[in-house]
This record gives structure tokens, sequence and C-alpha cells, in this order.
């Protein structure tokens, strides 16, 4: 199974978020299942058209996403995803 992580910065908005376990096969279908679990969490991540937000960005072990747009990339099972929204300031 997939297991998904995320940015300690999403921990204010959801306190009880961990490392998760996903049997989705696609980028897609993992994010819908997290909104399953906590609500709003997808609108954190994508925008209203469904894409990446600029300011999020996902791994697939070390490397980047693809597909920002329909979030197809593929998923195996033993892959660990890193969700991430940049911080911005001064």
């Amino acid at each position: 199974m997939p297991t998904i992580k995320f940015t300690a910065n999403l921990k204010r908005f959801y306190p009880t978020l961990t490392a998760v376990h996903s049997d989705a096969l696609d980028l897609h279908s993992i994010l819908e299942e997290l909104e399953g679990q906590f609500k709003g969490l997808r609108d954190y991540v994508v925008d209203e058209q469904g894409q990446l937000r600029k300011h999020v960005n996902i791994f697939i072990g070390n490397e980047l996403i693809h597909d920002r747009v329909k979030l197809s990339d593929p998923v195996q099972p033993d892959d660990e995803i890193y969700i991430m929204q940049a911080l911005s300031g001064g």
C-alpha cells in the first residue's frame, strides 16, 4: 500500500493528520480517499478545476509528479507520497 505523508503545516487544520495508507493506483484516487478521511483537505491541495494548486508540490518517492492537471501519476504499492505546501512570507 502506498504511504501518504504530509508537511507539518497542515496539522494546524487537521490535528489528527498522520501518515495514511491507500489502496489507490493513481494520485487522483488517493486525493479522493483523503477527502473522505479529512473533509476539506482536498481544497488545500487542488483548485476549483481539480488541478494541483501552484503552492503545492507532490512527490512520489524522490520525484516531483508530472501531471499537475489530471493528477494521473501512477503509484506503486511500496511508494511514499509526500504532499507539501510551500511556505511564503517575509
